[in-house]
């Protein structure tokens, strides 16, 4: 748990990134994902970025390693500077064995790019997902505390209100827009992306 003031400044810096930033759903977000990685320049809070690290029993895997990357957000003035990187990083480190699975939701192509080009990333536009793959998918998403999941688009479906629209231009392309495709933000919907660190497992 954080101590007040930064928690204050946590729902100040995302509410100042997403218009409608539901300051529930941070809340709920840290609840779930127990690492808080922060970035201050002169005492201000310029970004943060929330993960967690855990093991968990994934079907025809047994236990792997984790690492579930949560919501982050960079001030205007510091984007592009790597910061959402070394945070990542930071949240990487936290636990006792270095993770095989990296995990994240976004609701938009921007932050999404690199879950497609990892190695065994899934989803990827126009391939459907395997039926093991939707079957970790589920077992990830009930990691975060999803309600509902659509297996075969990996959307996680949202609680009927936006979680926030990001205060940024998205330049993307119409294929990476496809995967957002049944992503609803004005019913909170994310994307849910998974992919391998060390290489997948065979017939991944």
């Amino acid at each position: 748990m954080l101590p007040p003031g930064v928690e204050d400044m946590v729902l100040g810096l995302f509410a100042r990134s997403y218009r409608e930033a539901d300051a529930e759903y941070l809340r709920e977000s840290m609840h779930h994902l127990a690492n808080v990685s922060l970035a201050f320049h002169d005492g201000d809070l310029v970004a943060f970025a929330l993960s967690s690290v855990r093991r968990l029993d994934l079907p025809r895997l047994g236990p792997q390693v984790v690492h579930l990357g949560g919501l982050a957000c960079v001030a205007p003035d510091f984007r592009r500077r790597g910061l959402l990187v070394e945070l990542s990083r930071l949240g990487m480190g936290s636990g006792p064995e270095a993770p095989r699975l990296a995990c994240g939701r976004t609701a938009h192509p921007a932050s999404f790019r690199r879950i497609p080009t990892m190695p065994g990333g899934v989803p990827k536009p126009g391939v459907r997902p395997t039926v093991w793959q939707q079957e970790v998918g589920r077992a990830i998403a009930g990691a975060y505390g999803v309600r509902r999941f659509e297996p075969e688009t990996f959307v996680c479906v949202g609680r009927g209100r936006p979680i926030g629209h990001p205060v940024i231009d998205i330049d993307a392309t119409p294929q990476e827009w496809e995967l957002f495709r049944t992503v609803d933000r004005e019913r909170g919907d994310s994307l849910l992306g998974i992919a391998w660190l060390d290489g997948p497992p065979p017939g991944w």
